[in-house]
């Protein structure tokens, strides 16, 4: 399986409602793509993070590259700033487990 995890950093409070207009769709699209396994959404000192799980990296990748997410991407860098990573695992991780990946592996997008 393949595990992703993502932080935002929202520049602004007053771009929230731009934040949650493209969040909302995304997180939506996760949960019915297919080959997802799980998708959440939690907010941690200040940074809006989401980890998905899929059956493998190119399910998470048809994901990424359509519809509402796409979109998404396009917004990033208005919105915020923030990392990413992504690594094959044999389990879905807690929370706990995928913020220290994160934290330890993320790279800046």
């Amino acid at each position: 399986m393949y595990v992703s995890i993502t932080g935002l950093k929202v520049r602004s409070l007053l771009l929230l409602p731009l934040f949650f207009r493209h969040a909302v769709p995304s997180l939506t699209q996760a949960r019915k793509a297919p080959g997802n396994l799980f998708a959440d959404v939690r907010r941690v000192a200040g940074v809006q993070h989401t980890l998905s799980v899929w059956q493998d990296r190119a399910a998470m990748r048809a994901y990424l590259t359509s519809g509402a997410h796409l979109q998404a991407i396009g917004a990033f860098r208005q919105i915020g700033s923030g990392r990413i990573c992504g690594y094959e695992a044999d389990r879905q991780p807690t929370w706990e487990e995928a913020l220290d990946y994160w934290h330890q592996y993320g790279r800046e997008y």
